[in-house]
């Protein structure tokens, strides 16, 4: 059984990092498993680099990015809330495509294939497994549709390009999506959230498709938690004393990381107990940019971008509590890794965010949008609720749920289901 990944970058983004870790899981279970990428960052021969120069992928991405931009009436705001797939690279001819049994699609934007090079693989008769790591597959062209329902329908008057047209691009995306890939019934579509699985079942472009729910994969060899705390604070050169909050993407200011939910419940924390500005203190990973930082009240360590495996699993080990005030989320890794890593997590109730922390038994999941109810929940995993036992039901949550031998035994039966 061979199976190929397809997916824009090797290791940029949460959904390469989601696909390399299940590629390494099956492989580890002795599937044959290949990625073909656009973006190759290591030397890892299970990834394969398409036959692309990098000044044509620059034109690919900016011809796709100029489109948006200009149905947006020349404004860059919510220029990659949306994705309209209408340049990529044909791959139906690689021989990795005609060997491979099974063609898995995970996320292909930004000029890796366009609409017409899916329907290509389509087109081969083999099973296509499409992982959605976001709402793009199910929608016209937003990755997170937030309260629109119009993917239930059809797509048009997109508020991300802020239009008031019953037929925009959406809906031009919307239809050929519909007439040109998911008109054909050999696709299967996994949501790594029980959430987008649910978006999935009500999409009018793949509610006929099979839908299920698989989520990714991690290492809990490699993420693991360490008994010395103190001993991982001074490796990164972290106050030993004091109670540390860990938030972090990879744009901190990024209006969808809602981190002004996270400064206001910050501030209502210090309003009740103005000494907690000499106990806490809030580490940064990701671009940490001056303004935010100067709004915070509480001592801040931003450590900038941290790509390396053994320094973020030291970083997890090193805080009290991990935040994350993202409005929207699907399963985020950076969860997942702190709870590998026996962090309890608190976050809005969002996405797959509640499938993950089980409210108040691992950690506290905050009502949505709600800076008051975050500030609880910080204060109540910091400083109320058995420590211990939530990091222990952490742990556990993981193991039996996202290890890599639990996720790739259900892709396993998918993928032999398929090819009966």
């Amino acid at each position: 059984m061979r199976i190929l990944f397809l997916n824009t970058s090797e290791s940029k983004g949460g959904a390469a990092i989601a696909a390399k870790r299940l590629m390494n899981s099956l492989q580890k279970e002795g599937i044959d498993v290949s990625m073909m990428v656009r973006d190759k960052a290591t030397d890892d021969p299970s990834v394969i680099k398409i036959r692309s120069s990098k000044w044509l992928n620059k034109i690919r991405f900016t011809y796709e990015r100029l489109g948006i931009f200009i149905q947006n009436g020349f404004n860059r705001e919510n220029l990659f809330a949306v994705s309209q797939a209408n340049t990529g690279g044909d791959i139906s001819r690689y021989s990795e495509v005609k060997c491979a049994d099974v063609i898995h699609i995970h996320w292909i934007n930004q000029g890796f294939l366009s609409l017409k090079d899916i329907r290509r693989l389509v087109a081969t008769g083999k099973p296509i497994v499409w992982t959605m790591h976001d709402m793009w597959p199910c929608t016209g062209i937003c990755h997170h549709a937030r309260d629109c329902v119009s993917f239930m329908s059809q797509c048009g008057g997109c508020f991300f390009l802020q239009s008031k047209k019953k037929r925009d691009l959406s809906t031009v995306v919307f239809r050929k999506k519909q007439q040109w890939i998911f008109s054909n019934q050999n696709i299967t579509m996994v949501g790594c959230s029980k959430w987008l699985e649910e978006k999935a079942k009500t999409s009018a472009l793949t509610k006929k498709h099979h839908v299920v729910s698989i989520p990714n994969p991690i290492d809990v060899q490699q993420f693991n938690s360490h008994i010395d705390k103190r001993g991982c604070r001074r490796q990164l050169g972290l106050p030993e004393h004091k109670q540390l909050i860990l938030f972090g993407a990879a744009n901190v200011t990024d209006k969808r990381k809602g981190i002004y939910y996270l400064i206001e419940a910050i501030d209502r924390l210090l309003a009740v107990d103005p000494l907690l500005a000499e106990k806490m203190g809030i580490v940064v990973f990701g671009e940490a940019k001056a303004e935010f930082v100067s709004l915070l009240k509480i001592p801040v360590y931003p450590l900038g971008y941290v790509s390396d495996v053994g320094q973020i699993v030291l970083l997890y080990n090193a805080i009290d509590v991990f935040v994350t005030s993202s409005l929207e989320e699907n399963l985020p890794n950076t969860i997942m890794e702190a709870m590998a890593c026996g962090v309890s997590c608190v976050g809005f109730h969002i996405g797959g965010i509640p499938e993950m922390i089980d409210h108040k038994e691992n950690g506290y999941v905050a009502l949505y949008k709600d800076a008051d109810d975050l500030a609880r929940g910080i204060d109540w995993v910091l400083n109320k609720a058995d420590r211990e036992k939530l990091s222990c039901n952490a742990r556990k949550k993981v193991e039996e749920n996202y290890s890599e031998a639990v996720v790739a035994k259900q892709y396993i039966e998918l993928y032999r289901s398929l090819l009966q």
